[in-house]
């Protein structure tokens, strides 16, 4: 049976991503992070990889392999000496069926009463339901976390303001709320984000619901104004772009807006109140809240 060597190191003094190069540059053929502590991670703002206040990074290894070598090679990119690295742990793992591994802890999620997101290797619970299929990648938006599930139960609970109506998904991370429009009948969706990882995401994920997205760079983003705009970001981004988010909305356009905190809600309001009026209450799961706004004609 196939074995692997793995080599756990906590950032510090280092950065994550310079343990990260370290670890390839040694032949690592895969470096995951995780928590050192107990720190939750919210949703990043554009452009930025979510870290915690100290980080673990660790490196996969094929074996058989040299691990003095290994430790060496680490040692001389983070310019250190072998006995002063922040090794955690080094372990050696029998051969996994690790797709297994997130298959039995990743199941169908239900939004609202029309739409389910799905893991690829499941069969859709309610077939007559829209159901994206979706497993978790490098980009941000399976419907986990409680700003993606606002606004997936948002498109579920509003699907006459989404059906045959044309939506724009900014700052589109996987692709889940574009995808999500338009299984639920969305005319059309424009997507765009920041980060070019969020692009193919969004590309990969659309293709295998036999959708269309149109998913560009944001500084490639050129779209007509939509009848329905979602920005699931977080309140700083999300106050800076008001104007320009605004000037995508038609006349009686639906805006939802999440990533906010209930604390950051009355700042939202302030900065798109010049076009919008709200629609209130506001939902709410986990201390997050969803703005619902309406464009005045």
């Amino acid at each position: 049976m196939k074995e692997w060597f793995e080599l756990t190191l906590k950032s510090g003094q280092y950065s994550p991503d310079e343990i990260d190069e370290a670890l390839l540059t040694a032949g690592a053929i895969a470096v995951t992070y995780s928590d050192a502590e107990d720190h939750p991670v919210l949703e990043p703002l554009p452009g930025e990889t979510p870290l915690w206040p100290e980080t673990l990074v660790t490196g996969l290894f094929e074996t058989p392999c040299d691990e003095k070598e290994i430790f060496s090679c680490v040692a001389s990119v983070l310019s250190t000496e072998i006995n002063a690295l922040p090794v955690v742990k080094e372990n050696h793992l029998q051969n996994t069926d690790w797709e297994r591994s997130w298959m039995d802890h990743y199941h169908a999620m239900k939004f609202g009463e029309n739409l389910w997101i799905c893991p690829t290797h499941l069969a859709p619970p309610e077939p007559e339901c829209a159901t994206v299929m979706l497993d978790p990648g490098l980009a941000f938006g399976t419907g986990t976390h409680p700003s993606t599930a606002l606004c997936l139960t948002w498109l579920s609970n509003h699907k006459s303001s989404v059906e045959n109506h044309t939506a724009i998904d900014y700052g589109c991370g996987s692709g889940v709320l574009g995808i999500a429009a338009r299984v639920l009948g969305a005319s059309r969706c424009d997507a765009t984000d920041i980060d070019p990882q969020a692009i193919k995401a969004t590309h990969e994920n659309a293709e295998r619901n036999n959708v269309t997205i149109n998913c560009v760079l944001s500084n490639e983003f050129s779209a007509e104004p939509a009848d329905l705009v979602m920005a699931n970001i977080l309140a700083l981004p999300l106050t800076a772009l008001a104007e320009r988010l605004a000037s995508l909305a038609k006349p009686n356009a639906n805006i939802i807006l999440a990533g906010i905190l209930i604390s950051d809600i009355d700042m939202i309001k302030e900065a798109y109140a010049p076009w919008f009026d709200f629609v209130e209450p506001f939902n709410t799961i986990d201390g997050w809240a969803l703005v619902h706004g309406i464009k005045r004609a």
